[in-house]
């Protein structure tokens, strides 16, 4: 579970007190998708950061990975986020002067992964790379690189996976491929997602769409299919509880 109550974020600039954030409180369960959307400026991704433990709020509480991050200084947070937290970015943050196979790889030998080289390959394969496993950024498409950094983020096995706008530098026929690479291994390893996107396609694909306006969170809803799975459920229960009656 990873809780948020009454994160604010209040920045000083030339002309005053800036608020970022305004009192906001969610609670998302393991397993879960979420979609952080609103326009430019509404604080999406400064809520993926402190959430994420990658930014601190002026006020409020964080809960990550059963641990309150809020209350950690720098470095008491960089562990957790070491030990279950993985990043996609929109700028894909691979380092250049390393190949697809040591980027993947250099996380995991951060933190003393044996295998490592054996799980980058196979991560690599996963999301179709096998045959650039030497190439280096500056040699692949922007497609190629967001996916080297899925198979890093992946990698490493995270509880949750932060994503931020992880389609936003790509055409639509890549980014929807790179949607479908996203969500098919997010199923697969029952990673927690969260995500900030301007994309409704991308939205709509997580179970939970949270929308920000000028700080303030206005609406924290479920997506169609989840909604249609909930009533199918809740048919199946009402069945079974009028077959019991009847026994």
């Amino acid at each position: 579970m990873i809780e948020a109550h009454g994160v604010s974020k209040i920045v000083t600039t030339s002309t005053g007190p800036l608020t970022i954030l305004n009192d906001i409180s969610l609670q998302i369960k393991l397993g879960d998708s979420i979609a952080i959307i609103g326009a430019s400026g509404s604080g999406k991704s400064t809520l993926l950061g402190i959430l994420a433990g990658l930014d601190t709020p002026s006020s409020g509480q964080v809960i990550l990975a059963d641990q309150d991050i809020t209350a950690m200084d720098e470095e008491g947070r960089a562990v957790v986020r070491a030990l279950a937290v993985g990043f996609v970015f929109q700028s894909f943050q691979l380092l250049p002067g390393l190949n697809a196979l040591e980027n993947v790889m250099l996380p995991m030998e951060l933190h003393g992964k044996k295998d490592a080289q054996a799980k980058a390959k196979d991560y690599l394969s996963r999301v179709g790379l096998q045959d650039r496993l030497q190439h280096y950024p500056k040699q692949l498409s922007g497609g190629e690189q967001q996916r080297v950094a899925i198979a890093r983020a992946f990698a490493s096995e995270p509880k949750v996976l932060f994503a931020d706008e992880p389609t936003g530098n790509l055409d639509t026929l890549t980014g929807s491929k790179v949607i479908e690479l996203l969500f098919e291994l997010n199923s697969a390893q029952d990673t927690t997602l969260i995500l900030v996107t301007h994309e409704e396609r991308l939205a709509s694909r997580c179970q939970r769409q949270v929308t920000l306006e000028a700080g303030g969170m206005v609406a924290d809803s479920q997506s169609a299919d989840r909604l249609e799975s909930a009533e199918e459920t809740k048919g199946v229960n009402r069945d079974s509880a009028i077959v019991a009656v009847k026994r």
